[in-house]
């Protein structure tokens, strides 16, 4: 089972237009073009009935305290936590590709509507869900995509996780407005396969993406 993107490639740094923040020399960040990757893959399992892709930020600061604060940095010692950026479940295994920007194309304040994904899949809430809470802005259900804003000022490049997972079952067994770390745990015992591709993204003009 393999999984591949035409947007950027494995282990390098992912292009901006994809990032839901790009780097800006006056205010540090201002929002970007946030399309989703184009994502496709090939050889799944005999027996695979659905797919689940998913998409983390392993690299996020478990401490909010130092975030984007002017004059000082997020630790690169800071302990880590993982943030959720993409998560469909029950995509079908007729489905080969996500084409570009299929599930984003822009940024969308106080978030997007639960409506079916690419191939009629279902989307879960991103983790920006819970970044915007009490933002009378940006505060919103934050379903399918939205793609990377790293900390400004965090010393370290951040890695962008895409899992496919072939999953034996036709519907993931989860219902409701579910989050990543949810089908996580709903999918235990029902891969046969996963794999996966990872991109880098920073805004700290001194991190290398």
């Amino acid at each position: 089972m393999e999984i591949h993107s035409n947007s950027f490639h494995d282990g390098e740094p992912i292009p901006s237009e994809f990032a839901f923040c790009r780097a800006d020399p006056g205010t540090h960040a201002r929002p970007s073009d946030n399309r989703s990757p184009q994502i496709n893959w090939s050889d799944l399992p005999v027996g695979t009935h659905s797919l689940v892709l998913i998409c983390h930020d392993p690299d996020v600061p478990s401490r909010p305290d130092d975030v984007n604060q002017e004059g000082r940095t997020v630790a690169a010692e800071l302990p880590r936590i993982d943030f959720y950026h993409w998560v469909l479940v029950d995509i079908p295994t007729s489905l080969e590709e996500i084409e570009t920007g299929a599930d984003s194309d822009v940024v969308t304040p106080r978030g997007k509507d639960q409506v079916p994904g690419p191939g009629g899949c279902r989307r879960g809430l991103n983790n920006y869900t819970d970044w915007f809470e009490g933002d009378p802005d940006m505060e919103g259900h934050y379903f399918g995509y939205d793609g990377p804003c790293p900390p400004w000022n965090d010393t370290i490049r951040h890695r962008y996780v895409f899992t496919l997972y072939a999953l034996d079952c036709d519907r993931c067994p989860i219902d409701g407005n579910f989050r990543g770390d949810e089908v996580m745990a709903a999918i235990e015992g029902h891969v046969l396969a996963q794999a996966s591709i990872t991109g880098t993204y920073s805004l700290n003009p001194d991190v290398p993406a």
